[in-house]
């Protein structure tokens, strides 16, 4: 991971969005996920969405417990997720949860990065959303 820190310290600055990945069976990862939370409240726009995800949940030698890692995101405000790419268990979830605390964050005019002043135009389809209601 110290090897890509530089690398990653630019991708913060646009970021609209956040996944922090642990491995449920590895302490050491669980751990490493308090560095990667300085580094992002020191590079990222503080109104950045958060998720903190387990992979491996499947696992049956599960290092990190479940109250924990909550514990965690609660703290940091971000939501939590248990995972497994390998099953298949809570993917979809989580970046459709993560896609709607990014919506949630934006302004209805699009988003303006605190870094760099631009605007990002995205808008919804409303007239999909009305079709669903009818």
């Amino acid at each position: 991971q110290e090897r890509f820190k530089t690398i990653t310290q630019t991708y913060y600055k646009g970021a609209m969005g956040i996944v922090l990945a642990y491995d449920c069976t590895e302490e050491k990862s669980f751990e490493n996920v308090q560095n990667w939370l300085k580094q992002i409240e020191s590079q990222a726009s503080p109104n950045v969405a958060k998720v903190l995800i387990g992979n491996k949940c499947e696992c049956q030698d599960k290092k990190v417990s479940t109250e924990k890692a909550k514990a965690l995101a609660d703290l940091h405000h971000m939501g939590f997720f248990e995972t497994s790419a390998k099953n298949n268990i809570n993917v979809k979830e989580t970046f459709f949860y993560l896609a709607k605390e990014i919506k949630n964050k934006m302004s209805p005019n699009g988003v303006t990065s605190t870094t760099s002043g631009k605007t990002c135009n995205l808008t919804t389809n409303n007239a999909s959303e009305k079709n669903k209601s009818s």
